[in-house]
């Protein structure tokens, strides 16, 4: 799993970016598809698989610190 820290969070919408060490790029996330009903904000750690979507590098299986 990586870890990173929730660096945008539009929570009208429900998604995000994710800023890590490991990736150039941040990683797209968007909590109506994740599992468990998640809550974060903005500066959360959060610990995450990452696969390649259409966009870029995306979050699954999120989980806060």
């Amino acid at each position: 799993m990586l870890k990173g820290t929730v660096d945008f969070f539009h929570d009208q919408n429900h998604y995000g970016f994710i800023a890590t060490d490991e990736m150039d790029d941040d990683v797209y996330f968007n909590l109506d598809e994740q599992d468990d009903g998640l809550e974060v904000e903005e500066g959360d750690e959060v610990e995450f698989d990452q696969e390649d979507a259409d966009r870029g590098p995306k979050a699954t299986n999120m989980t806060l610190v």
